[in-house]
């Protein structure tokens, strides 16, 4: 498997020296004519789309991005990159080994500006495909090259984002060999964010930080983002007492405790802040609840003795510790006294993030916020009392397919990508 991943290394840098990765946009093709292997010659005549391709194909769920993590690593490698291994501990004792993957030219170790996205993708892995799409001109259908669609698990979050970090590094340093810029592709981003709180801690992060600008690369739609929510989580727990479901009044429901909880708890979010409601903010609104799983009770004919419920909130506004303290208020004055119903935060190092905010001061683009998390919270910049570290977010495609069985982009948006990392690291060369 490795010695294929070699050969088509090999094969996209050798394309890569004759051709630039931004193909032209022009050119309407005939869907009617066009079959699977012109759509293939579309990707295989573009190392970005190429490159792209390779990384989608291989299956990286959390916890399993070793392979995907080879071939990137090789592939900046045959461009003279520096790449170091940074492991990070499993998943599991049964995962095979995990790392990071850390880029820069020459023995510029700590460079001027880091550019970052994750390798792992969320489950099902779902096979990488083409599809034309088409549309009416003078009764033929037909497609601009631009507008083929690539689907698969990966391709939008955050695959494309890292393909478009790759080019946009390369081109740059193709034009500016001595622009100090550097990449991070980390692991575990789609569950608990192993890889970037690794890099966080190491060495490679150091007080006060040697970077200046970061740039983060996830679906904004081609957008900068202004911030993004925050995330906490907890559990809902309720005790009761087992019973024979023809005589009730011996036990005790849990169910029926829990359920005037959590509709306490949905409705939080249409209460206002001062009346005992989540947390809001100009820029990003609301804070949301969500409760995502209950699980309750033995069977029908048994009064449930424990019930409890996953809940997950969207930080507007404040700190996870302010919310915390809403939810607990918010339950108390509905439950008193009661010990048998209460809040789980996973112990005194609960985690939750408050939201994020970063850059936008780089012209031509439209800016937007996001309601997702990213690694952005996981990478405590150590920038008190010296220059603030710039911080953007960026990257090709939309959220709103991303983790879905729908999750697809297109050749346009990748390539647009491209061209919007450029700017970026051109604005921030210049800081």
């Amino acid at each position: 498997m490795r010695t294929n991943y070699l050969w088509a290394i090999t094969a996209l840098a050798r394309a890569a020296l004759a051709s630039d990765s931004q193909q032209p946009l022009g050119g309407r093709l005939q869907a009617g004519t066009v079959h699977q292997s012109e759509l293939d010659s579309i990707i295989a005549s573009s190392p970005l789309l190429s490159f792209h391709r390779n990384i989608v194909e291989i299956p990286s769920i959390s916890g399993d991005e070793k392979k995907v993590g080879e071939f990137v690593l090789d592939f900046l490698s045959s461009y003279n990159f520096t790449v170091e291994k940074q492991i990070v501990i499993p998943a599991s004792s049964a995962n095979e080994e995990r790392f990071n993957i850390y880029a820069y030219t020459g023995d510029n170790r700590y460079p001027n500006v880091l550019l970052t996205s994750h390798i792992d993708t969320v489950p099902p892995f779902i096979p990488y495909s083409l599809h034309a799409p088409t549309s009416s001109f003078g009764g033929r259908s037909s497609f601009n090259r631009a507008d083929l669609v690539i689907a698969g698990r990966g391709t939008v979050d955050a695959k494309a984002s890292v393909a478009g970090i790759v080019f946009a590094a390369i081109e740059t340093l193709r034009n500016n060999p001595n622009a100090s810029i550097g990449l991070l592709f980390d692991v575990g981003e789609e569950k608990f964010g192993a890889g970037m709180k690794h890099f966080s801690d190491s060495d490679l992060n150091p007080t006060p930080p040697t970077f200046h600008s970061i740039i983060f690369g996830e679906p904004t739609e081609l957008s900068l983002v202004a911030g993004h929510k925050g995330s906490l989580g907890l559990k809902v727990i309720a005790k009761g007492k087992a019973a024979h479901s023809g005589y009730p009044w011996l036990g005790k429901s849990a169910i029926s405790a829990i359920l005037p909880v959590l509709s306490r708890l949905d409705n939080l979010e249409n209460i206002l802040p001062e009346d005992g409601g989540l947390l809001r903010s100009d820029t990003l609104g609301k804070s949301t609840l969500n409760i995502g799983q209950i699980h309750g009770g033995v069977a029908g004919n048994v009064v449930p003795a424990y019930a409890e419920a996953s809940v997950s909130v969207r930080l507007a506004a404040g700190t996870p510790d302010d919310t915390r303290e809403i939810l607990l208020r918010a339950v108390n004055e509905l439950t008193g006294t009661d010990e048998n119903v209460f809040l789980d935060f996973g112990g005194p190092k609960a985690g939750g993030t408050g939201p994020q905010y970063f850059d936008v001061d780089v012209d031509g683009f439209d800016v937007i916020t996001v309601n997702y998390g990213t690694d952005a919270a996981s990478l405590h910049i150590h920038d008190e009392g010296t220059r603030k570290v710039r911080r953007y977010l960026y990257g090709p495609g939309t959220i709103h397919v991303a983790h879905g069985d729908n999750e697809a982009i297109t050749v346009g948006e990748l390539e647009e990508a491209v061209r919007g990392y450029k700017r970026l690291i051109a604005a921030a060369l210049q800081d």
